[in-house]
């Protein structure tokens, strides 16, 4: 599945916290940190910018993926 182009942070930030089990924690400068509980503990920086960059948006969804143990596309097809 293709990823989107255009996603801000904040849009990703949102979708993470309301469909994945993620919470914002704080702010630091121009990056949230999100911190989930399930199935184990994890942190995640994500930048709060206008348009994510697609190798940052890569990253951070090969990572969700990995840590709550589903597909990538299953992530992007939420956003």
């Amino acid at each position: 599945m293709k990823v989107p182009r255009d996603l801000s942070g904040q849009d990703l930030v949102q979708t993470l916290c309301r469909k994945w089990g993620y919470r914002v924690v704080h702010q630091e400068g121009s990056h949230v940190v999100l911190e989930t509980d399930d199935p184990s503990h994890q942190r995640l920086a994500v930048p709060a910018h206008r348009y994510l960059r697609i190798g940052t948006l890569h990253a951070i969804l090969r990572t969700v993926a990995n840590h709550k143990r589903v597909e990538r596309d299953a992530i992007i097809e939420s956003l």
